[in-house]
């Protein structure tokens, strides 16, 4: 009974811990494997998650997975994902205990405890994209479990072989668990490829636990290393892709050497000192002529040349505990520069692997204290642990307020880390979907003063001041921002869309093409070529562009609704409506795609539904001035009597006259002929007749005369009954 009260104890005192975190909000990456990855929408993206990667910013597909079954379970609901994580996590420490407590490492519980509330740990548990960290660790454990009872390590060994329990075979290996251990170890570098240390870890343990290495046990592990391998490439393919590119990619082998040194130390400092803990810590100037900067690879290499030396005398677990912190935190900096390293050169979610052995090795010494200290007072250790206890727990608590939502995480940060270009631009782009425009501007150039190189910030700013309206201002920070970095196809997409807006759109063509040439699975950039190439009236090559965005998104709701608009302006109304109706399958929540159905439904006479489709889109946008205008003229002008309603069709028109400041001749012209069916005769004449002097004047010749026509009926009292349909 004693360990499943102990195994409770650390899963109760974990979501005591993070209980905070269960009513935070979605932060940074969130939207993109969360609450905006239109994979997780379908069954077809559950298959692109494992099979078409570059469909998800990284290739990590059972992590998607998860994700995935959560978005079909609880939607967008973020205590859903906080609650698997948290769980996850306390999944993670009860293995920790028991693994250490199956090799008799002393304070085994401790050591599990310890990590289980580590507030260095919950960046990987609070942040919901970081369930990666989680995940990958529990199935990385339990990989570890499988490999020890294969290899008859530790308590597996000959004492555990019975008549019911036969233990390892004659040649000391149990087959079974090396199958186990490495489909386990596949499942975690699918959760997160993090976890490649692992094999170098076993090797380590078993070098640690025996006398001598013997090789046909390490089979599973060099079967490992070939799963590193490619899963690795892979890693390294999406990173390259997501955009970990440029000159801040491309530390020289010195400055790697700094940065892995330096980095070793600073891990260790957080863990037996966790304050300040921030999101984004200071990025180091790294100057391969300084002396001092030297010292830390230097201490480090010191620190492992004693160990092994001291490895008879204090025994090899410490050089292996230390090595494994080493090669789990330090070490891939030597092989790769990663996409957050242009941020920070370290982050705590980057040792949650790490700390397990040197919390290990703490909790290992805490224990052997505190026996000495329980040989002349019993009552000391239970209050020095229950302190640990607290004083981990009330600091885990403390930093899980720092993601309640994405502006508290950004203003922590900068109070932490006031020259922290990144935080500036992410809590310019929160302020700025927020609608406080002005302070996002603000943050943007900010972001660019501490950081003159950022690309990001300048493109923002220039997305920011065309929402304004300011294009020209606009368009010159997105060519900045492209002289920085000639292959950043977000600026290039972006710079089409503000030279569309200004009607240039060969210049914007020229710009989507730019982008699609980087990267041809640029689904977005594929979608705005085809909305400028529509607007030139080259619609069959528009559709053929829209086709290519949404098989490389089945998801891609605004490719699926312009795809249909094309479609209908060819006349091909029957796939135009399949397409609407499969983007508001996707995105029920577009009212635009509600008012082009209706459009192509009026089209082929289909009024009811036409109307249903039109309600739709005003229950979703009461202002949308197309479906007001055209919902008002069906009311006012159906040649069937079952659909006509003059005092509402007058209510709807009137709203979109107000909406347009009585200015669209097509407006005045459905709101005269609302009056008109409202019986409304002298309105009607004055309304009509001012909607043919807009028309004359905007030289719409053909609406001027149309709407001539009409007036003729409201001076005789006659409502128009003969609709014509509204065109594309």
């Amino acid at each position: 009974m004693l360990p499943f009260w102990q195994g409770g104890l650390i899963v109760l005192l974990v979501f005591l811990a993070y209980l905070p975190a269960l009513h935070g909000g979605f932060v940074w990456d969130d939207d993109t494997h969360i609450s905006t990855n239109e994979t997780l929408r379908s069954w077809q993206g559950l298959r692109e998650i494992w099979f078409q990667p570059g469909a998800t910013c990284q290739y990590y597909p059972l992590s998607f997975t998860l994700f995935w079954l959560g978005y079909q379970l609880w939607g967008l609901n973020p205590l859903g994902y906080h609650l698997l994580n948290v769980t996850l996590h306390s999944l993670v420490a009860v293995l920790l205990w028991q693994i250490l407590q199956r090799l008799k490492v002393r304070g085994a519980w401790l050591a599990g405890m310890i990590f289980a509330l580590h507030p260095v740990c919950v960046m990987s548990v609070a942040w919901m994209t970081e369930l990666k960290n989680t995940l990958s660790a529990a199935l990385a454990l339990g990989a570890g479990w499988a490999y020890l009872r294969f290899a008859g390590l530790g308590v597996y060994g000959a004492a555990e072989s019975n008549d019911d329990n036969p233990g390892p075979n004659a040649s000391g290996t149990d087959w079974r668990y090396g199958v186990l251990s490495l489909v386990l170890f596949l499942l975690a570098m699918f959760a997160k490829t993090a976890v490649s240390f692992l094999p170098a870890t076993l090797l380590l343990v078993a070098w640690w636990q025996q006398e001598r290495l013997v090789w046909r046990k390490t089979v599973p592990l060099l079967l490992m290393l070939v799963l590193v391998a490619v899963m690795g490439e892979v890693t390294f393919y999406i990173e390259h892709l997501q955009g970990a590119v440029g000159a801040e990619f491309n530390l020289g082998w010195l400055e790697r050497v700094l940065v892995s040194g330096r980095s070793f130390w600073f891990y260790l400092g957080k863990l037996f000192f966790p304050y300040p803990l921030t999101f984004i810590y200071e990025r180091w100037n790294l100057n391969n002529a300084s002396g001092w900067q030297y010292l830390f690879p230097a201490a480090t290499v010191g620190l492992f040349a004693v160990l092994w030396r001291t490895r008879r005398s204090i025994g090899k677990g410490p050089f292996a505990a230390m090595l494994h912190f080493y090669i789990s935190t330090s070490l891939l900096i030597l092989v790769v520069v990663l996409y957050m390293t242009r941020y920070s050169f370290v982050s705590d979610h980057w040792q949650y692997f790490g700390c397990l052995s040197v919390l290990t090795l703490a909790a290992a010494g805490i224990t052997r204290a505190l026996d000495w200290l329980d040989k002349w007072n019993r009552f000391l250790k239970p209050v020095l642990i229950g302190t640990l206890f607290l004083v981990l727990g009330l600091l885990t608590r403390h930093q899980c307020g720092m993601y309640a939502d994405a502006e508290t995480l950004w203003r922590d940060t900068l109070a932490k880390n006031p020259d922290c270009w990144m935080a500036h631009t992410d809590l310019g782009i929160y302020l700025h979907d927020h609608g406080h425009a002005g302070e996002a501007i603000e943050n943007y150039r900010q972001a660019i003063q501490l950081n003159p190189n950022n690309t990001e910030a300048l493109n923002d700013l220039g997305n920011a001041l065309a929402a304004q309206g300011r294009l020209d201002e606009a368009i010159e920070n997105f060519r900045q921002a492209i002289q920085l970095n000639p292959d950043y196809r977000e600026a290039l997409n972006n710079l089409g869309n503000a030279l569309a807006a200004q009607g240039r759109f060969d210049e914007a063509i020229k710009y989507y093409y730019k982008a699609i040439q980087i990267n041809p699975t640029f689904a977005e950039a594929l979608n705005n070529l085809g909305h400028a190439l529509a607007a030139q009236g080259r619609f069959d090559e528009a559709i053929k562009n829209y086709r290519r965005a949404i098989q490389l998104n089945s998801n891609y709701a605004e490719a699926l609704n312009n795809l249909g608009i094309a479609l209908a302006t060819k006349g091909r109304f029957d796939q135009a409506i399949e397409n609407f109706r499969q983007a508001i399958r996707v995105n029920s929540n577009r009212p635009e795609t509600f008012f082009h159905l209706g459009m192509t439904l009026g089209q082929l006479g289909r009024t009811r539904e036409a109307v249903a489709q039109y309600r739709e889109a005003l229950r979703l946008n009461p202002n949308l001035a197309g479906a007001l205008n055209n919902l008002a003229w069906m009311l006012a002008t159906s040649s069937k009597a079952e659909f006509r309603n003059g005092a509402e069709a007058v209510r709807l028109a009137e709203r979109v006259c107000e909406l347009t400041h009585h200015g669209e001749p097509f407006f005045m012209g459905t709101l005269a002929a609302a009056y008109a069916e409202a019986g409304r005769f002298p309105e009607a004449v004055a309304t009509a007749d001012k909607a043919e002097q807009l028309a004359t004047s905007a030289g719409l010749t053909a609406v001027a005369a149309k709407t001539r026509q009409r007036l003729e009926l409201y001076r005789d009292a006659k409502p128009y009954h003969e609709p014509v349909p509204t065109g594309y």
